[in-house]
């Protein structure tokens, strides 16, 4: 399974959780098929940590969501 995980491309791209009124602000990593899916029809994408939610393109000075950077540095091996 790990060998079919590394050859899916994946892009960070940056998202806005405004549940709860919290406002947190984080740059998670999606599959890029996902992305082109998301923002083509408006449908949310499953972010490598498993949060949902329609991506947006990357924005400078946004955190990077810590799980999905572990997840990211995971496939990577």
């Amino acid at each position: 399974m790990s060998t079919l995980l590394e050859r899916e491309k994946v892009e960070e791209t940056t998202t806005i959780n405004s549940n709860n009124g919290d406002h947190d602000r984080f740059s998670h990593f999606f599959k890029k098929a996902d992305v082109d899916n998301a923002l083509f029809t408006g449908k949310p994408a499953k972010a490598l940590c498993g949060k949902m939610d329609v991506p947006m393109r990357p924005t400078d000075g946004v955190p990077v969501c810590p799980t999905c950077q572990e997840t990211y540095n995971l496939m990577k091996g």
